[in-house]
This record gives structure tokens, C-alpha cells and sequence, in this order.
């Protein structure tokens, strides 16, 4: 450790305030300054943190890939026990990882308390050539260069350390581009309740327009979604909210006269902020409420934004009914659907 103190010319220690200056305290050695058996043995147990969180951060990795819902019907259970083992394996990479250096710190590094003058800070020729004798004081005194294998095993615990994070980043979604602006929605499909929890669980129940009245909503999903290879991740993309307001309080826009049925109308669920379900739908304003971050979208006005940090409005699903009387797809959403993180270029959809 380093302190500093006010010194005279002679480097001798002056009064402060007309109190003596004790000087610095004794320094007893530790048992690895005494000991090299102590000290080799204090060495092997940072190494073993060091090794401990390696094994956590391989064990992350294992287990998103082991304990994952890939290739089958995700169920809670799966869910619940890859959160723990992702959990677990974090804890021991960042527990190791921390433990290492505070052992290494308390049992290796020197302790001995010393005293600095102190001078003004100039860019000299001098004092460069000082700040690199530290530089190297500090690497011989740290043991980073006559401890290999503590560098070695602190370097390969940090190199690694970052790949759970990446494999968590790549698997929160499609990147944007051409993905976004696919779902399941096509022309034809019909629109059913989402049954909530897990796709597949429960019986589909297409929606016809004379079960939709005024002032209700609802939770839809594409018909056939929980046969998908990837359920989760389609529901993520193409889950819809169903309203149905009187004729004459919609706004609509040129080109969008008939993307409803009657007052019935649909919109993604997907806040355009961050993501969040935007799932509160006031009938008497007719605005939907993100929870999230308290965006509000006017379904008046094709859900444009009038409150919060959203910055485009939802998309709107263009729907109709088919022969049957039930409620349908026209196409797929013609802008993509999520966050606006990048710059945006609506397109036109197959009818």
C-alpha cells in the first residue's frame, strides 16, 4: 500500500498542525512472506478459483445448450431447471473469479506499507522514465511474471468469462433485417385465442367476427403456431391484439380503408420501445398501455404514439373474414414488428 505524506527537503516526516507524525506502523511479514512452502500452497488455491471459475463458465455454456428446450415442446419444468443450472454456472464463474484475485491480493501481493514525496505532475522525459520504473517495480512485486501459472489461469478465466453473455445476447431474438419482417401471419390464416403459457397447450378456437363486440379485446395468435419448429420464439413475433370499436371513431388512413372488418381491428402486441406486451387496452379512450415503460398508442389513429419512449406505432395486421365468417389474415404485417433499434423500411406485403 502506498500513503502519502507531507516531508521536508530531507525526506524527514514534519508536524501536522503541531501534532508529531507517528510514522509508519510495523510491518509484520505474512506467513507466505516467510514461509515459500506457505507461499507455493497459497499460489495453488488461487489457481483453483481461478480453475473453479472456468468450470462455471463452461458449465454455463453446457447447460444452455444440455437443459434447452431445442428440438421439442418447451415445458416450465425444462425452463426452470435451465435457469438453475445457467445460475449456478454464473455464480461459480463470477464467484472463482473474484475469490481468486482477493486471495491472490491478501497472500501474494506485497502489503508493506511505504512513503511517497510528493511532486508536481509534469510530462518530462524523467518522469516518464520513472512512471515505466513503477510500471515494472509493480509487475516483479505483483509475481505476474515469475507466477505463470497464476498469469496463465487469471488470463484463460477472463478470456472466457465473457461467452455466456454472448450465447445469452444471441438467444434473446432475430437480429433485425428481412427476420422481423416475417411471421407466421399469411394470407388465409385464421385468428385464434392465444391460449396463454406454453403454445400447444389447450385447444385452438378460431375467432369469428360475431363473436367480437364492441369495446372488447383480445389475445390472438396465428392458427397452427404451436406446430412450428419454434413456438416460443414465432409467439414473440406474431402475437396480436383484437379490438373492435364503432366504425365512426376510427381515423382511418388512405390505402388502409380496408385492412379491418366493421370496427374490428388488429395490432402486434409488441411494444415498438423494447419489446414489452402491450397488454392493457382502455375501451373508453380506446388506447393501449404498455406496462413496461407507460407508452400509450391511440387505436383511433392506427395505435400511433401519444404517450412514452416508443418512437413508430404498432403495426397493424390487415384482416378479414372469410366464407365461413371467420376472422383471417390478409398477409403478413408489412413493417417489421419489435423495438425500433434500427432504421426502419416499411415494404409492400403479398396480399
Amino acid at each position: 500500500m502506498t500513503s502519502s505524506h507531507n516531508t521536508g527537503t530531507t525526506g524527514q516526516l514534519e508536524p501536522v498542525n503541531g501534532f508529531e507524525n507517528p510514522g509508519l506502523p510495523q510491518h509484520n511479514p505474512r506467513i507466505t512472506d516467510a514461509e515459500p512452502l506457505a507461499e507455493k500452497a497459497a499460489e495453488r488455491q488461487v489457481a483453483l478459483w481461478f480453475l473453479l471459475s472456468m468450470i462455471g463458465t463452461i458449465w454455463f455454456i453446457v447447460s444452455f445448450f444440455l437443459f434447452g428446450p431445442k428440438g421439442e415442446e418447451p415445458t416450465h419444468a425444462g425452463l426452470r431447471l435451465q435457469t438453475l443450472m445457467l445460475g449456478l454456472g454464473s455464480a461459480a464463474a463470477l464467484f472463482g473469479l473474484g475469490i481468486g484475485i482477493v486471495h491472490w491480493a491478501r497472500t501474494l501481493l506485497p502489503d508493506a506499507e511505504v512513503v511517497e514525496d510528493r511532486h508536481s505532475i509534469a510530462g518530462s522525459e524523467e518522469d516518464q522514465a520513472i512512471a515505466l520504473e513503477i510500471l515494472n517495480q509493480a509487475k516483479e512485486e505483483s509475481g505476474i511474471a515469475r507466477r505463470p501459472l497464476l498469469r496463465n489461469m487469471l488470463i484463460a478465466a477472463v478470456a472466457i468469462a465473457p461467452l455466456p453473455a454472448v450465447l445469452v445476447l444471441r438467444d434473446l431474438g432475430p437480429l433485425p433485417g428481412d427476420k422481423l419482417f416475417t411471421t407466421l401471419w399469411k394470407k388465409g390464416v385464421r385468428l385464434v385465442l392465444d391460449p396463454g403459457g406454453v403454445p400447444g397447450e389447450g385447444e385452438e378456437r378460431a375467432i369469428k367476427l360475431a363473436d367480437v363486440t364492441i369495446g372488447s379485446a383480445y389475445h390472438v395468435v396465428p392458427e397452427g403456431m404451436h406446430k412450428s419448429e419454434e413456438p416460443l420464439n414465432e409467439k414473440a413475433k406474431a402475437a396480436v391484439l383484437l379490438m373492435r370499436i364503432s366504425p365512426d371513431e376510427l381515423n382511418t388512413e388512405p390505402g388502409k380503408e380496408d385492412w379491418g372488418v366493421d370496427g374490428v381491428v388488429a395490432y402486434s402486441k409488441i411494444c415498438t420501445h423494447v419489446g414489452c406486451p402491450v397488454a392493457l387496452y382502455e375501451h373508453q379512450t380506446h388506447h393501449l398501455l404498455c406496462p413496461c415503460h407507460q407508452s400509450t398508442f391511440d387505436v383511433t389513429q392506427h395505435c400511433k404514439v401519444i404517450f412514452g419512449p416508443a418512437k413508430r406505432p404498432l403495426p397493424q395486421l390487415p384482416i378479414e373474414v372469410d366464407s365461413e365468417g371467420y376472422l383471417v389474415a390478409q398477409s403478413d404485417f408489412h413493417e417489421p414488428v419489435g423495438p425500433t433499434f434500427w432504421e426502419i423500411n416499411t415494404r409492400e406485403t403479398d396480399a
